[in-house]
């Protein structure tokens, strides 16, 4: 049992973590906007694609989950 609640803590540690990044992240100038994004207007129908700021991303949260598999050994 004490390990779920520990499983559990962790989540919603991660999760606040998460939320706070989140956050943060709104306030980069030029995220969203990046070369690869897609955004198409048409009147009233409206696509946002953000493909490029998807792979940066993904290459920053890769890194830093190895980082921290890493730690974890």
């Amino acid at each position: 049992m004490a390990d779920l609640g520990r499983l559990l803590m962790i989540t919603g540690g991660g999760l606040l973590l998460l939320g706070l990044i989140l956050m943060l992240a709104g306030r980069i100038p030029g995220l969203g906007q990046l070369p690869g994004d897609i955004s198409i207007e048409r009147g009233n129908f409206r696509v946002y694609a953000p493909l490029g700021t998807m792979v940066v991303l993904s290459v920053i949260l890769t890194i830093v989950i190895n980082i921290v598999a890493r730690m974890m050994r």
